[in-house]
Parts: structure tokens; C-alpha cells; sequence
């Protein structure tokens, strides 16, 4: 019986242990897109722009980065005047999501993507270059391909969950070998809800931003069709 007693404090002392070395980015908390925590970084980011002559609290990037990935906030210019600190479910602050601003030359807006997604296409790019080179399996656009993933290891599809439906999207790669999300079936969904006509050649990615916390980051742009369906955008 007091062997019994001592495994079972023991087999406690270690689920406890293990609760608290838990890591930051596995919390449950820290993968949830919290309205309040947008909006307090919103507040943040409008002081600090006010305050410092119009200038915007973020970090420098080449030209050539993503429009949906370019201008990611420096919490280190807002903690701790304007924010007493990241938020918790930021990357800064042990969390999955990369905080953004978009709208900069307007009126500054914050978003955030999913940094799962980058980590996703960060291990395809591995097996690729262990393979040696893309190994390309059918046209979908111009330069636009998919991919043979049973040449590269896998025994499923690599997807990443849209955080718009929560549907798991396939990656595309173009010819100089960049990954990207394919973003049409929510952009079908979306121009399917939505009363504004596009053109042909008209960027339609904003159909996702509008009425979301999240921007579709790792995306090529999209444009439609004649019959105002989604399309990947000619370069």
C-alpha cells in the first residue's frame, strides 16, 4: 500500500512538472486570434504614430517581401510606453501569430497571419532541396505548378488550414521555385458573399482581409476570370 502511495505522488509530481515546462507556443491560449489584443496593438500602433511624427512602428524589409508580409510591427518601439508588453499569442511573446500592418500609406490597419504556415512550407523547402530539385507534376497557371510530393517523401499532401474556413489549402510552386498557399477556395467562397464586381486583372486578395483579423500571407495574387471566377494573376 505505501509503495502504491509513493508511485501515485510521484506519477503527480511529474504530470505537474510537465504542465509547467510546458512551452510558451503549445498553450492553447497563445493560438487563439484575441479580438482585445488586436485591437490594444491597434491603439498602440495609432499613439505611436501620432507621437512620432507620423512614422510607423515596424521593422525595415527589402522591397521585394510580400505586401502581406512586409510591414511586421516592432513591438520593441511599443513595449513598454505604448504596450506594457507583446501580446501573448505574438511570436515575440511565445505565440503562432505575426502581427502586420497593412493600409500603411492610409490609414494603418493591424492584422496578423499564422506563422504554422511559414513553418510548413519551410520543411517542403527542406525535401526539395534534399531531392535536388523541384519536382514539378502538372501546370495549373502560368508558371504556376503543383508539385509530385511521393518524389519528395510524403505519403499525403502537406495542406495548411485557411484560417478564413478553416479548410486545409494546397501549396503551389512557381518556377524559380517559391511556395505559396493557394488561396482560391476561399477567394470562391468569398466573391461568392460579396456584391462588388471585380475586373479582370483587378487583385482580389483584399475579398479576404475585409471582414477577417487575418491576412492571406505567402499568397501570389489572384485576379478573375470571365466568369468572375478566382484566378492566379499573370505576371
Amino acid at each position: 500500500m505505501r509503495k502504491l502511495l509513493i508511485s501515485v505522488l510521484l506519477l503527480t509530481t511529474v504530470f505537474f512538472l510537465d504542465g509547467c515546462m510546458f512551452p510558451d507556443e503549445e498553450k492553447a491560449e497563445n493560438k487563439v486570434p484575441y479580438q482585445e489584443q488586436i485591437q490594444s496593438v491597434q491603439k498602440a500602433v495609432e499613439q505611436f504614430q501620432k507621437q512620432n511624427g507620423g512614422i510607423l512602428p515596424i521593422q525595415t524589409k527589402d522591397e521585394n517581401v510580400p505586401i502581406y508580409q512586409k510591414y511586421l510591427i516592432d513591438f520593441k518601439k511599443l513595449v513598454p510606453q505604448y504596450l506594457p508588453e507583446p501580446p501573448g499569442n505574438s511570436y515575440e511573446n511565445g505565440g503562432i501569430f505575426q502581427y502586420v500592418l497593412l493600409d500603411v500609406e492610409k490609414k494603418p490597419v493591424v492584422k496578423i497571419f499564422d506563422l504554422r504556415i511559414a513553418e510548413t512550407i519551410r520543411e517542403l523547402e527542406i525535401r526539395i532541396q534534399s531531392h535536388g530539385y523541384p519536382p514539378f507534376k502538372k501546370e495549373i497557371a502560368p508558371n504556376v505548378y503543383t508539385l509530385d510530393y511521393k518524389k519528395l517523401g510524403y505519403k499525403e499532401e502537406p495542406m495548411v488550414t485557411s484560417p478564413y474556413s478553416q479548410k486545409n489549402l494546397p501549396l503551389v510552386i512557381t518556377g524559380d521555385g517559391k511556395i505559396y498557399v493557394d488561396y482560391r477556395m476561399d477567394l470562391y467562397e468569398a466573391l461568392k458573399n460579396n456584391k462588388h464586381i471585380y475586373k479582370p486583372g483587378e487583385d482580389i486578395r483584399p475579398l479576404l482581409t475585409q471582414h477577417s483579423f487575418f491576412v492571406p500571407a505567402y499568397s501570389l495574387p489572384y485576379t478573375v476570370n470571365e466568369k468572375n471566377e478566382p484566378v492566379f494573376m499573370k505576371k
